[in-house]
């Protein structure tokens, strides 16, 4: 557990990265499902800085969306800003807890946390690997292309201050099953281990968790980024983009577990609840049971 740590929230309501909408009130549907009160019985310090504020679609600053990067000068813009919140977290030796939002929010904590000179390893448990680039992308979509960003394989349009802040060589995507065509080319490229759910079919969450932890674990620690479509819609049903055969509740459990005993997560973002299409909230306060269990929720 990281009680003697500050856990420092930075709210990021973006829905500019995908399709629908909705996403951006999964802060909001997070933190309604008692975060704050939750990490404070565990002993955890909290600081929530509340929301960045992120253009709306619908307003006139807001341009139209390009074929190969929709939105992608609004994202960019929030997203060099959370850099520089979660840079100065970091500095101050706070545990930077972000909450969106679309997952195109993720390119913006892995920069903040090598402006802080902190390059971890990662664990990405996402349906989707998210390692696109404005070239390969069948949508548009840029919460398709942050971990391509991060792992460098992305340019144009996005800026060299957001690009190649993490190595391919200790990242791990966990729970994949919905893979676009140049989305495995650039996994074959890369060398990321990538580990799906099929991988999780034939050899348990337990040992796919094992050689996850193994090829991210750094001296600067782990940072995980967790896309709640990677549990099975019928358990996380409020989510951007549901692909039906995730993970279960239990194997998400167990995975936040296996991270938290590792003494070595030092960042976190949690991304793509959708409460429109949510039932009673639930997967928001699933999010929460998952933090709690990553920052070092035991059962006894």
């Amino acid at each position: 557990m990281i009680a003697t740590r500050t856990v420092e929230i930075i709210g990021v309501p973006m829905d500019l990265g995908g399709n629908r909408r909705g996403v951006d009130m999964g802060p909001s549907a997070i933190r309604y499902a008692d975060l704050e009160g939750r990490l404070r019985r565990m002993g955890i310090v909290v600081k929530d800085h509340g929301n960045l504020t992120v253009p709306d679609r619908g307003q006139e600053r807001a341009h139209a969306p390009e074929p190969k990067a929709h939105f992608h000068q609004e994202i960019v813009a929030v997203a060099e800003e959370l850099a520089e919140k979660v840079a100065a977290v970091v500095r101050r030796g706070g545990f930077p807890l972000v909450l969106g939002g679309d997952h195109s929010v993720a390119m913006g904590t892995l920069a903040g946390m090598a402006r802080a000179g902190k390059r971890p390893g990662v664990i990405w448990m996402d349906a989707h690997p998210d390692i696109n680039s404005p070239e390969t992308t069948p949508s548009g979509n840029v919460h398709g292309m942050p971990f391509a960003v991060a792992l460098g394989l992305a340019s144009t349009p996005f800026p060299s201050s957001l690009r190649g802040s993490a190595d391919a060589r200790t990242a791990a995507l966990v729970g994949i099953r919905d893979v676009d065509v140049g989305e495995r080319e650039h996994i074959k490229k890369s060398g990321v281990a990538a580990l799906t759910i099929a991988d999780i079919d034939r050899l348990g969450m337990a040992n796919v968790m094992e050689r996850a932890i193994a090829v991210a674990s750094r001296p600067e620690g782990i940072h995980l980024s967790l896309d709640m479509d990677v549990i099975d819609p019928n358990e996380a049903p409020g989510v951007g983009t549901p692909v039906r055969g995730g993970i279960s509740y239990r194997e998400a459990q167990l995975a936040m577990e296996m991270i938290a005993a590792t003494g070595k997560l030092v960042s976190m973002e949690v991304t793509e609840v959708n409460p429109i299409l949510d039932r009673a909230n639930a997967t928001a306060a699933l999010a929460v049971e998952l933090i709690a269990s990553a920052l070092g929720l035991t059962i006894l």
